[in-house]
């Protein structure tokens, strides 16, 4: 379904100006400190919003077929296949990540793996940009968009991931959130946390 996923949700931070400004704000914190990963990248869009405002970014996802589609639509960033609890970069690689939702595929009890990962591979004072669902629920879909899948997305309650990432070494800079835009995304609140290694 990644021709479908690329449909929908590639031009989707045209209809999101709360996103857009705080990828705004990150921008103008990472441009000229290196490498900023969009982690979970998907089609490419958020890497593509960050590259057009000056900053070096990378994405990375687990699948293939997504990443074909975000090197076809996103020329001059590079992307590659990594998995977010093992990531495959040197301790200190990036000044920057840029995890959007990445973590709603993820149960909780692999969290912490996947904050411990990221904090490892941010040199010191680098920037972590975590979007998510907020609640305490796991959504099962067996279709999607008129596709047979086997998916949970989990929702995590703004205490717990901000504990979270406090014990994987993060300072948690800013927490902030706001209700979902009807008719473009999943009706969820959202969860938005800028955090220092």
């Amino acid at each position: 379904m990644a021709e479908e996923y690329v449909r929908r949700i590639y031009g989707e931070l045209r209809d999101k100006p709360f996103d857009r400004e705080v990828l705004d704000r990150f921008s103008r914190q990472m441009r000229g400190r290196g490498i900023v990963c969009d982690i979970g990248c998907g089609p490419g869009h958020v890497a593509r919003y960050l590259h057009d405002r000056g900053v070096r970014a990378w994405g990375l996802d687990l699948s293939a077929n997504m990443l074909a589609h975000a090197r076809r639509l996103n020329h001059g960033i590079q992307f590659i296949q990594g998995d977010v609890l093992k990531l495959g970069v040197a301790d200190g690689a990036w000044a920057g990540i840029a995890a959007f939702y990445c973590i709603c595929n993820l149960p909780p009890a692999d969290l912490p793996a996947a904050f411990a990962e990221m904090r490892r591979v941010l040199r010191p004072g680098g920037l972590l940009l975590l979007s998510f669902h907020i609640g305490d629920e796991v959504k099962h879909l067996d279709e999607w968009w008129g596709f047979a899948v086997s998916l949970d997305f989990y929702f995590y309650p703004i205490a717990s991931v901000r504990a979270g990432l406090e014990r994987a070494g993060f300072e948690v800079v800013e927490v902030a959130e706001r209700e979902p835009y009807p008719d473009v995304e999943h009706p969820s609140r959202r969860g938005y946390a800028m955090c220092r290694a």
